[in-house]
């Protein structure tokens, strides 16, 4: 091999494993409950989950709506902990909040008693859009563990997004997730108030 090509080929290899080491580092986001931690004022015990997701967004990577059959995958932006475990913590934070009563349990989370409700949520849309807006679509049951008693609901929410950053995306998403709580803590106080 002549010196020449040999010299070359090392810097070339130089090049690219130094643009390989030159990508954006990742940053996380997680949804965080909205509701005012109030004092505690019931002994309920509520247990929250399954709650499931679309397909689509259940990855770490945040996902992107580009346009009305487009997505894009964000690499660089990810939600900290699985959607599903992030929604079902924020969900029991928020309800904990607005039922005040501090036994709010995630399932599958063993405890000592029989929750008196369970609450159950499919989520439909979980669309983020930067700068525009984050979506969310969700099919909750509440169910009184005593007699069996449901109450079915759909909370169908979309949330501003003024700033174009992923951290004004998740404060949406926790902002449209607070609403879906507060449905659920008026049924679960309906039939509350029923029995």
């Amino acid at each position: 091999m002549h010196p020449r090509a040999g010299f070359a080929i090392a810097c070339l290899a130089s090049c690219l494993a130094t643009g390989c080491g030159t990508s954006p580092p990742s940053r996380f986001y997680a949804l965080a409950a909205t509701s005012a931690p109030a004092s505690a004022t019931s002994s309920l015990v509520v247990a929250v989950g399954p709650v499931t997701v679309p397909s689509v967004v259940d990855r770490p990577e945040i996902v992107v709506q580009t346009g009305p059959n487009e997505v894009r995958i964000d690499d660089f932006n990810r939600w900290a902990s699985p959607l599903q475990d992030n929604l079902t913590r924020a969900l029991a934070d928020n309800l904990s909040a607005d039922l005040g009563t501090p036994r709010v349990i995630r399932f599958p989370q063993p405890i000592a008693i029989e929750p008196d409700y369970r609450v159950v949520v499919e989520v439909r849309t979980f669309q983020s859009e930067p700068g525009v807006a984050a979506t969310l679509d969700a099919i909750w049951t509440v169910r009184r563990t005593r007699d069996g008693k449901t109450q079915t609901g759909r909370t169908a929410v979309r949330e501003p997004v003024a700033e174009k950053g992923y951290d004004a995306l998740a404060a949406a998403h926790s902002r449209a997730v607070a609403r879906a709580s507060r449905d659920i803590a008026d049924a679960i106080l309906a039939l509350q108030r029923g029995a």
